[in-house]
């Protein structure tokens, strides 16, 4: 029985998703096993291996457009206390990377503060928006 579960994302920089990947001490890595639950295994193009039971697959997205869909196995929480519910701490660390890469590529200075509240504060500075 297979409990994977994929969400549409806009996923698209992989290189950003990498390092999201990096700073919350996971790996992104090509063409390995996606583990489930039971030992189930699904063939994924990249898989984040994660250090619980399971892991979440990096696919494209059947519709063609250039993002990337992530489906893990939820059961019992073990992914979520890694990358967040709905992964959104890998969702918010993705972002942020993202973010950068292009102020980089555009000339502007980017940093960013930890909000109380858990959210992150980017600021952009520079060249001219």
């Amino acid at each position: 029985m297979s409990h994977f579960t994929s969400i549409k994302t806009q996923v698209r920089d992989l290189d950003a998703l990498a390092l999201a990947c990096v700073e919350l001490d996971l790996k992104l890595q090509p063409n390995i096993p996606c583990r489930g639950y039971a030992g189930v295994h699904r063939k994924a193009e990249r898989t984040i291996s994660l250090r619980g039971p399971y892991d979440i697959a990096v696919d494209p997205s059947p519709e063609k457009d250039g993002t990337y869909a992530l489906t893990t196995d939820w059961w019992d929480g073990h992914v979520a206390k890694e990358v967040g519910v709905g992964y959104g701490r890998l969702l918010q660390a993705y972002g942020i990377h993202k973010t950068f890469r292009e102020a980089h590529a555009r000339g502007l200075r980017a940093t960013r503060r930890l909000e109380a509240d858990g959210s992150v504060l980017v600021t952009l500075e520079g060249g001219s928006l």
